[in-house]
Order: C-alpha cells, then sequence, then structure tokens
C-alpha cells in the first residue's frame, strides 16, 4: 500500500510498492530505509547498495543520495524520517540521566546527533516493530500517540543495534588510539556494505580490501576482529540467509536458488544449508 504521512510533530512515514528509479535527492531529516520485499539500490556518492528485507540502511540528514530497482521487479519499500527534535528530545532522554536531564531542561540542546551510514541487519525487535506499525497504517490506523510510540521504540531498537554494530565492534579493534579503531570499522563497514549489495558475485579478497581501503592482510585481521567471521565466513553466512528468503517467498527450483545467492556447486550449498540450519534447502521450504 502507497502512503506518506506526515505527523503533526513532522516525523513522515512513507510506503511505497513497485519499481522505479529516483534521481538525486537530500534528506531534510534522518532516515531509516527498509525493504520489506525485492531490492532497492542506492547511490550514495561512490558507495552503491544494495538493501534486502534482511538489512536496513541509515541516511543522516543532509544526505545526497539516488535509488533505483529493477522494473520488473515488486519491490516494498518503507521509510521512517524523524524530525530532528524528536530525535534529539529522545537522544537527550537516552543518554543523559534523570538529574543532568533535569538540569538541561527540555528542547535546549541544538547538536544534531550523528551516525554511521551504513548497512544494519534487520530482525529481532526492530523488525517486529516496524511490521506491526505498517500494519496498523495500512489498516488506516490515525491515531499520532500511539504511531508516535511505535517510532520512540524503532529508535530504542536502533540504539541496541547501534551500539552492537558501531560501539562495541569499535573497541573489539586492536589499536590504542580510539579515532584508529573508529576509522578502522568505518573502512571495514565499507566491505561489509560491499559483501551485503554483492553477495551473489564472484568477489575476491583483493576487491574487497581495495574497496575498504586495506591491505588484504589488514583486511583479514581487523574484519575477524570487529565481526568474529573472517570475510570468507561472513559471505557464506549472508548467502544462507538470502537463501532462506529464496526458499520461503518464491518459487525458484532449488539448483536455481544456489547460482542466484553465489553458490557453484548444489552439492556443497546443500550441505552448508543443513550444516548451519539442521535441516536440508527442500525440508525447510516445505516448512515454511
Amino acid at each position: 500500500m502507497d502512503y506518506s504521512k506526515v505527523l503533526r510533530n513532522n516525523n513522515k512515514i512513507v510506503s511505497r510498492t513497485g519499481g522505479q528509479r529516483q534521481g538525486p535527492q537530500y534528506t531534510s531529516d534522518l532516515s531509516l530505509r527498509f525493504v520489506l520485499s525485492g531490492n532497492e539500490r542506492y547511490d550514495i556518492g561512490r558507495r552503491h547498495l544494495s538493501i534486502y528485507p534482511d538489512s536496513f540502511l541509515i541516511l543522516n540528514r543532509g544526505t545526497q543520495y539516488s535509488t533505483d530497482t529493477d522494473l520488473d521487479q515488486q519491490v516494498q519499500s518503507f521509510a521512517i524520517n524523524f524530525d530532528q527534535q524528536f530525535l534529539q528530545d529522545f537522544k537527550d532522554c537516552w543518554t543523559f540521566d534523570d538529574d543532568n536531564l533535569l538540569n538541561k531542561g527540555y528542547g535546549n540542546s541544538k547538536a544534531q546527533p550523528e551516525f554511521n551510514e551504513t548497512i544494519y541487519p534487520f530482525a529481532g525487535d526492530i523488525k517486529y516493530n516496524v511490521f506491526h506499525l505498517k500494519q496498523h497504517l495500512d489498516n488506516g490506523m490515525q491515531d499520532e500517540m500511539l504511531i508516535n510510540e511505535y517510532l520512540h521504540h524503532t529508535l530504542i531498537n536502533y540504539f541496541h543495534i547501534y551500539n552492537d554494530e558501531i560501539c562495541k565492534k569499535v573497541e573489539k579493534l586492536d589499536f590504542l588510539n580510539q579515532g584508529t579503531r573508529v576509522e578502522i570499522l568505518r573502512r571495514l563497514n565499507l566491505a561489509k556494505e560491499y559483501l551485503y549489495s554483492n553477495y551473489n558475485q564472484n568477489i575476491s579478497l583483493e576487491d574487497l580490501a581495495e574497496h575498504a581501503c586495506l591491505s588484504v592482510n589488514h583486511l583479514l585481521r581487523t574484519f575477524k576482529q570487529a565481526f568474529g567471521l573472517t570475510p570468507h565466513q561472513f559471505l557464506i553466512q549472508l548467502r544462507l540467509k538470502r537463501s532462506l528468503m529464496l526458499l520461503k517467498d518464491t518459487r525458484y527450483p532449488v539448483n536455481e536458488v544456489v547460482g542466484m545467492v553465489g553458490f557453484e556447486c548444489p552439492s556443497s550449498f546443500i550441505r552448508l544449508f543443513r550444516t548451519h540450519y539442521k535441516i536440508t534447502p527442500l525440508k525447510y521450504r516445505q516448512s515454511a
């Protein structure tokens, strides 16, 4: 269902169905971009990102981007744009203790929060919350107080994800200087984005390292520190997760799914799938 809903506090929710291309535009507020079916491509400077139903993207205020989808593909996208005052009030409540918050006063802060514009996993509480919000809106819900409660919980969910995906991973890196750790994680996230967006292609370590502006050895060492997996292990798990979506939501034969997610050998795919999920692809499809 397509709609664009602007609340009285200037939070905005946009639901769109169908493939289309949108030229260069700027975000006026912090924006969470979800794809509930299909995939949507984002161009942000020199970065080319693909968002699927298992991931979402953060765009800060003022970011220039363009989007594109395949014309023959049914894409469901869902975006939440947070008004700056709503976001700042939330951030103050999240980061200050009660005494500091009372001393600070309501609505006096002018600083605007900035977040790492990268791909984050779309699962767990945030997925549950966003799906329920969309379901209510699709059914015509008009209660803005309830809608804003959903938006508040979405921000809580995102802050937890941000803590796991950014803050904790920065601390895992084996460098003394905090600035160095932050910069290395930024480059590692470029590698992660490349894997998310090109998982079905033949990716070499050299390509991945070049995209992240790191040497191969530096990439291998720091990627394992941050993500707990080597780039190859991360890629295999990502391909297996994407195969779950195809097996559940499409009728492609298993042998076609193998090639669509980047595997070359059906028997190898079936063995990895069964090892990881304790079920064969065919039985998973039947149960799903």
